[in-house]
């Protein structure tokens, strides 16, 4: 049976179901990004083609543990471990960064962010002493901060090409293939794979500006954004979807953020890190160069996504870039009315969060003005205004 007659049947039950002939405004689903999304879907407007990744199969990076040494082939460093050969080794310590020198069989990738956002500024001799390294991939471009302070998805990305296009502007197009974005995965599983095609999409519609084709490196973790501090089982089966989005939106790379809220254990550590291997061999979704290609609604999304964060990228651009506008302090204010929305969606429960503000219902100990300002980019739970 074609789409066609599928579709004035599907309307029809629904609407003998709802007793109404007008059932759009009721099947609508509001959604903080501004993304248009249908309840049927029979095709999608232009198919995209592959969306290909850096690495051929998503790298599953554990923090490092003497013990998982045998085991695990990518590791997240802070202290400096001799011997780690055959490894992918990712870098979190600046001061660890400065003592190693790779050779040319050793995979390293620096997470150190070059920016300084509190004073809008690029640290040149950082950026500099990182790229003499040698590094697979030698700066960052940390966008998690943004997902976890509450930006929109659009806003994410916009920021992220605008960040990238300072670095261009200072060290050269080159610097494009030694670009590493470290990205936040949030809870809204369909969105947060599209987030990632999409992004790769405007990053490579970036590189076409300088004559380049280049894909960007993700390095995709879970967020913090939407995890509680005496919800662990929840936190888990949160992250465990996050960790999924990521690989199966296309990341080079992925990491599990501790599911215990501000505390750590050896055994919350182990089970973090498992989720990974749990969702990789028993679905093998990390070898998948674009797992969510050809589903009508995701490649939807994906492409009002990648529009919104041009269009935004553009914005920026033709208001003095990114830095400029941290100084004014228009970026942290966009993100502030953005998190603040967010954040009155939790406290009004349009957002549910099992444990939080649904099965218990917890009370408000903090108010909105308590947790954010306008003035500043911070991460902040939704779960702590009611800690």
């Amino acid at each position: 049976m074609s789409n066609t007659a599928i579709l004035p049947n599907w309307e029809n039950l629904v609407k003998k179901q709802l007793k109404t002939e007008d059932i759009y405004p009721i099947l609508e689903k509001e959604n903080l990004e501004r993304i248009e999304v249908k309840p049927f879907y029979t095709d999608v407007k232009k198919p995209l083609v592959n969306l290909p990744k850096v690495e051929e199969s998503t790298h599953l990076v554990a923090t490092y543990h003497e013990s998982l040494e045998e085991e695990v082939f990518a590791f997240l460093l802070d202290q400096n471990v001799e011997n780690l050969d055959e490894k992918t080794i990712f870098v979190n310590n600046k001061d660890l960064a400065g003592h190693i020198s790779p050779q040319e069989d050793d995979q390293y990738f620096s997470l150190i962010d070059v920016f300084n956002e509190k004073e809008a500024t690029i640290d040149d001799q950082l950026a500099k002493e990182l790229l003499a390294k040698e590094f697979k991939r030698s700066i960052c471009v940390d966008i998690s901060l943004h997902q976890n302070a509450g930006a929109a998805i659009y806003q994410q990305l916009g920021i992220a090409l605008a960040k990238t296009k300072e670095l261009v502007e200072v060290y050269g197009p080159e610097i494009l293939n030694k670009l590493i974005f470290k990205i936040a995965v949030g809870g809204n599983y369909f969105f947060e794979m599209a987030k990632l095609r999409a992004f790769k999409i405007v990053f490579n519609q970036l590189s076409k500006e300088y004559g380049l084709d280049e894909v960007p490196y993700i390095f995709a973790e879970t967020s913090l954004r939407n995890k509680a501090v005496s919800d662990n089982e929840n936190n888990l089966i949160r992250s465990t979807l996050e960790l999924a989005s990521a690989m199966i939106g296309g990341a080079d790379a992925v990491f599990t953020n501790n599911y215990l809220v501000n505390r750590s254990t050896d055994n919350s550590e182990e089970i973090s890190f498992k989720q990974q291997i749990v969702l990789a061999y028993e679905s093998i979704i990390n070898v998948f160069e674009d797992a969510a290609n050809g589903s009508y609604y995701v490649e939807d999304v994906t492409q009002q996504i990648a529009e919104k964060s041009w269009a935004l990228f553009v914005e920026i651009e033709e208001e003095g870039g990114y830095l400029e506008l941290l100084k004014q302090g228009i970026i942290q204010k966009k993100i502030y009315e953005q998190a603040v929305a967010e954040q009155q969606w939790i406290e009004e429960g349009k957002i549910k969060l099992i444990g939080v503000n649904l099965y218990p219902k917890l009370e408000v100990k903090k108010s909105i003005e308590e947790l954010y300002n306008e003035n500043e980019i911070k991460a902040v739970r939704w779960a702590e205004m009611f800690e």
